[in-house]
């Protein structure tokens, strides 16, 4: 890999966070195929779909002598980003189902080389119970995050129907208090406004407060999903896979009025506290923790990455999220009997972090800290705060 003439762009504060010595942060994506794939088509599609799509999958991050870190763009050797696993041919379905757990959980233990652009395609060329081949996405998350990772994959897709045609989606409908406002009465729109601001405000020390003591002197007990062991991070761990049907996602999310993100969240959660009481009768009265990543977009609908790299956008390209401390909470008989209350009480907690200034208190403390004693001591930081919940 040969280095091109010197391009800099800066990383993001996030970004240099996730990307340390003892914080690094990885996104691993499956792309499962109906027919066989092919080495070839994969490198055809790198070269001339992915790359293009932005210069952070053709760059390294690099420090400067104050040890700020940039985005150098480099040459891209295909052949070292691409691997492809070897397996005995003629086995079973099931054999090769356990190939690819197997496979994905190695996957998630290796670090990605520092020397070359974060991210790795592996192509897993053989059977399983739910496709002809897979296609592995490793990227590191200092890329950046969930949604301009997918406009990324969106953007190399073509419409059938007329691929010089760019994709669309329905918009989002928006609900800004501006849009409020002009419904209804004026004043009476603003009293309300104004009635939550001493919630708002109290939401706000209550969550700041509690990220602070949470991230440096509270730590959940010892639980079936936190061991207190020291060096837990390099244990080696098995990766699994759970379907469930949108359809029965879109149904609860109806049901609730919430989002999609929200219903995952709580299913997460009371499966981690079903988890744990499985594992322990008593636990599950346990006060434990989840970090949240929370996506920090005032977001209206999808935007390509052309859009999201333009100057002054709304949605830009980049890592737009915050940690967030949600109680997982605690199964009671009720619980079980109406699964929706776990998943409403999930959704309560986090509309009010979001609607809390908690979230954007913490990213100041941290950009500030970063100024002055660098980034790795915020990795620090926050690999702890993962740590206190493993």
């Amino acid at each position: 890999m040969e280095l091109e003439e010197e391009m800099f762009e800066p990383v993001s504060p996030m970004g240099q966070y996730i990307n340390s010595s003892v914080l690094s942060l990885t996104i691993l994506g499956v792309l499962e195929s109906e027919i066989p794939l092919h080495d070839l088509q994969i490198f055809s599609l790198l070269r001339d779909v992915f790359l293009p799509v932005n210069s952070r999958f053709s760059s390294i991050m690099v420090g400067d002598k104050n040890g700020v870190k940039k985005w150098k763009k480099v040459q891209v050797n295909l052949k070292e980003h691409v691997n492809v696993p070897i397996f005995p041919d003629g086995m079973s379905l099931d054999y090769y189902d356990h190939c690819l757990s197997n496979y994905l959980s190695k996957l998630g233990m290796d670090p990605l080389p520092q020397n070359r652009p974060p991210w790795e395609v592996h192509i897993f060329k053989y059977p399983t119970s739910d496709a002809a081949g897979a296609i592995i996405f490793k990227l590191h998350h200092a890329l950046g995050d969930g949604y301009s990772l997918m406009g990324a994959l969106l953007s190399c897709l073509k419409r059938t129907d007329n691929p010089h045609i760019p994709l669309t989606f329905p918009s989002r409908q928006s609900g800004s208090s501006s849009s409020k406002l002009s419904k209804g009465s004026g004043v009476s729109s603003i009293l309300k406004l104004l009635s939550g601001v001493p919630s708002s405000f109290a939401n706000t020390v209550m969550d700041f407060g509690s990220g602070l003591l949470k991230s440096s002197i509270i730590k959940d007990v010892e639980s079936p999903i936190r061991s207190g062991r020291e060096g837990v991070e390099f244990q080696p761990f098995t990766m699994t896979t759970i379907e469930f049907s949108l359809d029965h996602i879109k149904k609860i999310k109806k049901t609730l009025n919430v989002t999609i993100n929200d219903v995952i969240a709580g299913v997460i959660l009371l499966g981690s506290r079903l988890y744990m009481e499985g594992e322990n009768k008593n636990s599950s009265n346990f006060n434990s923790n989840a970090l949240v990543l929370l996506n920090t977009r005032n977001l209206d609908g999808y935007k390509s990455v052309d859009e999201m790299v333009k100057p002054k956008t709304t949605t830009p390209w980049g890592n737009n999220f915050a940690f967030l401390h949600v109680p997982i909470p605690k199964l009671i008989t009720s619980d079980l009997s109406d699964p929706l209350k776990f998943v409403y009480e999930t959704q309560s907690t986090i509309k009010r972090g979001r609607s809390s200034a908690g979230v954007w208190l913490t990213s100041v403390m941290l950009e500030h800290l970063r100024k002055f004693k660098g980034p790795e001591v915020i990795g620090v930081i926050l690999g702890s705060e993962i740590l206190f919940n493993q």
